[in-house]
């Protein structure tokens, strides 16, 4: 569904040092649209990033998979274009739009040159607002994902995926694969892909974010052309929902020498007072790569796994801890006993302060790459948005990391990581693995 920008990529703007150039400046169109815009003319390029809450998680009972549907018919003909027509007119624009679905959101990435801007982005209105949903770009959509189901149902990765999320969210649309099964895929119909655009891409749940060669007074006006005529409101967002894992292990049956395996609780939401530390901590026991606790003590130490991860995963409706390993059915028990082991030692006695400034250096040092073009910059606009982080984040934020201190890291690694709590999901033929309710 996506088109490179071909050799224009090269131009887009770096970020040396990053604070120079993230001069935010808060943009509401005539229309009374907002957005956030980091302005620069060195190049003729704009990046632009359009995300609307609610994504696939407004999925109607018994539609699963509509919103995944829909979103991947938007450039499949628009306007007086079918899908071969789209196409072609995008590429001849130099230009490239990107539709994606989470749960969460929809989002938006469009990318267009100075000389043309006008012509590409009435291109992507069309794509926005007059999507045609024609007979045959629905059934060759609905083929791929119909393919894209069949293979998930064959690959270890994402059934461990599948499985976890269904225990922990038995009761919430989180609970079940965006892309829908093959049945409700299926059975999905014209009707209930234009009530899918009609209930997501709405002016109440818009978040925008522009950066490159761009005003602030021509932002105003591509926001109300592009999204000015959509719906006032759309469907109401989804509830809040608990997280229901309980702590033990699952075993899902799969021919192969070795088992995938997901593991995790309960996180913490992003507003979360707390969250800073535990992102902090989670670099230490996870997310350092070689340097975290997990990496070290399950591949280094005993090479029981070529890699082993954790992420904090903070949804709009409920907060995750997760972590994932691969290891050989003789030896996966052995890799649990070892992340239980970690988990219940850090919860009692938190990390060294090497640990601690080690994660400081590592995280303030790479923040700035983040910031490596119009692209990445629009999105984290987009990102700071949605998490209500506030304008002032990008030059504050390493100052939070820095005022984090080894008791604050002490206090929520006995708060967040609870091992009792912790369930195991293993996909594969483990050996001397018991399963637990």
């Amino acid at each position: 569904m996506s088109r490179i920008l071909g050799g224009f990529a090269a131009l887009i703007l770096w970020a040396v040092p990053a604070w120079a150039i993230v001069d935010i400046q808060e943009v509401t169109s005539p229309g009374g649209i907002e957005a956030w815009l980091v302005e620069d003319h060195s190049i003729p390029f704009t990046a632009l990033e359009i995300r609307f809450e609610g994504g696939a998680a407004l999925d109607p009972e018994g539609k699963r998979g509509a919103a995944y549907f829909m979103s991947g018919l938007l450039e499949e003909g628009a306007g007086a274009y079918d899908a071969r027509g789209y196409a072609a007119r995008t590429e001849a624009l130099a230009a490239s739009f990107e539709f994606d679905i989470s749960d969460d959101s929809l989002s938006i990435s469009a990318r267009f040159l100075t000389e043309n801007r006008d012509e590409a982005l009435e291109h992507l209105r069309l794509a926005i607002q007059e999507p045609r949903f024609d007979d045959d770009a629905i059934e060759r959509v609905r083929a791929q994902i119909l393919s894209v189901i069949a293979s998930d149902a064959q690959d270890p990765n994402a059934i461990v995926g599948v499985r976890f999320d269904a225990l922990a969210f038995p009761d919430h649309p989180y609970g079940t694969p965006y892309e829908g099964s093959a049945e409700s895929v299926a059975g999905l119909t014209r009707d209930d892909l234009v009530a899918s655009h009609r209930a997501i891409l709405a002016r109440d749940r818009i978040h925008v974010g522009a950066a490159g060669d761009i005003t602030a007074e021509e932002l105003g006006g591509v926001l109300d052309a592009l999204l000015g005529a959509l719906p006032e409101s759309g469907a109401p967002l989804p509830e809040d929902t608990e997280v229901a894992l309980t702590g033990g292990v699952t075993v899902v049956p799969f021919a192969s020498p070795q088992s995938v395996a997901r593991f995790g609780h309960e996180g913490l939401a992003r507003d979360d007072p707390d969250f800073f530390p535990a992102f902090i901590l989670n670099q230490i026991v996870g997310g350092g790569g070689f340097s975290s606790r997990l990496m070290q003590e399950v591949r280094v130490e005993r090479g029981l796994t070529y890699g082993i991860g954790s992420y904090l995963l903070p949804l709009d409706d409920a907060a995750l801890y997760i972590g994932q390993f691969s290891s050989d059915n003789t030896r996966i028990a052995e890799a649990i006993a070892v992340i239980r082991e970690q988990w219940a030692d850090i919860a009692a006695n938190g990390v060294t302060a090497e640990e601690l400034d080690e994660a400081k250096v590592y995280l303030t040092g790479a923040y700035p790459l983040r910031f490596d073009g119009n692209g990445r910059i629009a999105s984290i606009l987009v990102g700071m948005q949605q998490d209500d982080l506030g304008i002032d984040y990008i030059p504050t934020r390493n100052d939070k990391v820095r005022a984090v201190t080894l008791d604050d890291i002490t206090r929520v690694a006995a708060r967040l990581l609870r091992p009792e709590d912790l369930r195991f999901v293993v996909v594969g033929m483990p050996e001397g693995l018991e399963a637990s309710n």
